[in-house]
């Protein structure tokens, strides 16, 4: 059994992917007001708050960091601003905790755009700062809709180990949940969660092609829509009419934490407008159980002695 600690642990996502593997986490912090409610709601534990006001010496001693820490600052929708952002200067709280606590391994997330933010030089001061710790790092883009999930969702994901050892990322399945398995039937729905007559309207004027069924319907920055057999990426931020299935009606907030792979067990307890917000800012759990399934074999592989090699005494007689 694995320990982990939940860094900006939003409604735990990240968590739930390594559960599925046995790991036990001992400590979460999270200064969202609604994720901290939705959290308690569905693992009992009532999460630390905003991580500047937490001495990593009290943090408990774990094996396994897990952060999926501030993207906004990295984000297209949000101002880019990066490290100029205080939110993006968290990265180095996560710095702190791992050469005061020195994990066995860690697992960070973000949005893509971190990789190109700044030509570059963002992720390169981000892989240096890991690098200095002593921390073997590998790094890969990863699409959800590759993990069993009808979503576009592309993210880095940044692994490290305390030691050399041999790793390598999830591959692709190959295929994706199709959405007819994650949607309720529209008749199904409340009408409050309908556009109204005016809004179905202009989506039809403005849709690409002829829409497949099911489909959600995107409008992006520049108002262009379009009707994809899939979700693109949830956001905390977008608009109610970002995201729109078959050009009738929003996402339940059921639907939503369904694209994101939580189980339907997983308990609601906000209004629709904080569940947008939580589920838009939190991970894909497919996607983290896989990543988690081959950090887990590394790390068992790692713990496993050396096998001795065969002795042969060529001069000693077995009569």
């Amino acid at each position: 059994m694995y320990k982990t600690i939940d860094l900006f642990a939003g409604i735990g996502g990240i968590r739930l992917g390594f559960e599925a593997h046995k790991c036990k986490n001992v400590f979460s912090s999270e200064w969202d007001k609604d994720a901290q409610k939705m959290y308690f709601a569905n693992f009992n534990e009532q999460p630390h708050g905003d991580i500047n006001l937490i001495q990593p010496k009290d943090i408990p001693d774990h094996d396994i960091l897990l952060a999926g820490f501030p993207c906004q600052p990295f984000s297209i929708a949000g101002k880019g601003l990066g490290f100029a952002d205080t939110r993006g200067t968290l990265f180095f709280n996560i710095e702190t905790i791992l050469a005061t606590k020195r994990p066995r391994a860690f697992l960070l997330e973000n949005v893509k755009r971190l990789t190109t933010h700044d030509n570059g030089k963002t992720f390169a001061i981000i892989l240096e700062k890991l690098q200095q710790l002593n921390y073997s790092v590998f790094y890969q883009v990863l699409n959800s809709l590759d993990f069993g999930l009808p979503q576009k969702r592309e993210r880095i994901y940044i692994v490290g180990f305390s030691q050399p050892l041999n790793f390598q990322f999830p591959k692709p399945l190959g295929y994706y949940k199709p959405l007819a398995d994650v949607l309720e039937h529209d008749d199904n729905v409340p009408k409050n969660y309908y556009l109204s007559d005016a809004l179905k309207q202009k989506r039809l004027q403005l849709v690409k092609g002829i829409p497949p069924y099911p489909s959600i319907w995107h409008e992006n920055i520049g108002g262009n829509i379009s009707a994809l057999p899939y979700s693109c990426a949830l956001r905390a931020g977008g608009s109610y009419n970002y995201l729109v299935v078959n050009g009738l009606r929003r996402l339940t907030d059921r639907e939503m934490l369904r694209l994101q792979g939580f189980p339907e067990d997983f308990k609601i307890n906000l209004p629709y407008s904080a569940i947008r917000k939580v589920v838009g800012n939190s991970v894909s759990v497919p996607v983290i159980q896989a990543i988690a399934e081959e950090m887990i074999k590394s790390l068992q592989q790692q713990a496993k002695p050396p096998l001795k090699p065969l002795q042969f005494n060529l001069f000693e007689s077995t009569l």
